[in-house]
């Protein structure tokens, strides 16, 4: 891993986290009600306070100005104010990232748990019967939104951010399986066999450090999977975290929180498809 490698995975992070930022930015002007206020129906507003609202819309209205003016702000510590929860963003960012990255955490932990309680037996059996219910219930979560996920546990009363682990394991399952069985197909996996050593001194000595790149590869990959999957969980559960404050500013079109919101997803996704690219050895790379 050369540093001028390092160097360009850092570059098109930053370029794609900004352009991210300034698609989130444009999408929110050319929404349908754009620069329609609530508060032209509030008689306690007064008319200076209704006029300095609207002023501030027609700042929003040019894409181009608005981001740059923001990009400058930025540089300076300073994400903006969020006129529809009247508070400064950077606040909202700091009290909802932790239940957000508690959803991840979930996601990504129970995710892989499962994924790989059944990628092992799998590997070991080699069983058609076993192999083809794993990869059908695997087939099944992959085809079920997030969304439609969290709105059946919240139905039956169960936690909501289960719905992340089941979006992220059959991304486990498929990869870890694929790469086992590729791994105990090595000839020296394959000498240890027939050595007579023990299916956990084989896994622990020759199958894991064969392994580990590609698997820590996965980690990143899944990291922006749970998180994708978490922002309409938590709008669905009404979990406190990034996604249900991406849909209330949604839904008020305040764009200084849109725009960050954005930017650090963007910043979180490519971020951890770059680590995945990085650590992920050409021989494998297919197989993700």
């Amino acid at each position: 891993m050369s540093l001028r490698a390092i160097g360009r995975q850092l570059i098109t992070v930053l370029l794609t986290a900004l352009i991210g930022g300034l698609l989130g930015a444009t999408l929110v002007r050319f929404a349908p009600g754009f620069g329609a206020q609530e508060s032209d129906l509030n008689a306690q507003l007064s008319a200076e306070a209704r006029q300095a609202l609207h002023e501030q819309d027609a700042r929003e209205r040019n894409v181009l100005s608005y981001y740059a003016h923001y990009l400058g702000q930025l540089a300076h510590g300073d994400f903006g104010y969020s006129r529809s929860l009247n508070r400064p963003v950077v606040e909202l960012l700091r009290d909802r990232v932790p239940e957000t990255l508690y959803s991840i955490a979930i996601g990504v932990g129970g995710g892989w748990l499962l994924g790989l309680t059944l990628a092992l037996p799998a590997t070991w059996k080699q069983s058609p019967l076993y192999s083809t219910t794993a990869a059908l219930i695997t087939g099944v979560f992959l085809c079920i939104p997030s969304a439609v996920l969290a709105l059946l546990f919240l139905v039956v009363g169960s936690p909501g951010r289960i719905a992340i682990a089941l979006i992220v394991f059959p991304k486990v399952f498929r990869f870890s399986r694929n790469l086992l069985i590729k791994t105990y197909a090595l000839p020296h996996v394959l000498t240890a066999k027939a050595r007579g050593l023990s299916g956990l001194r084989i896994l622990g000595w020759h199958v894991f450090p064969n392994i580990a790149a590609p698997m820590l590869a996965l980690a990143g990959v899944t990291v922006s999977l749970a998180l994708g999957a978490a922002i309409p969980v938590e709008v669905v559960c009404d979990y406190p975290g990034l996604g249900q404050l991406a849909w209330r500013a949604a839904l008020a079109r305040d764009v200084p929180v849109l725009v960050n919101l954005t930017l650090v997803i963007a910043l979180v996704t490519v971020a951890a498809n770059s680590f995945s690219d990085l650590l992920t050895p050409s021989a494998t790379r297919d197989v993700l």
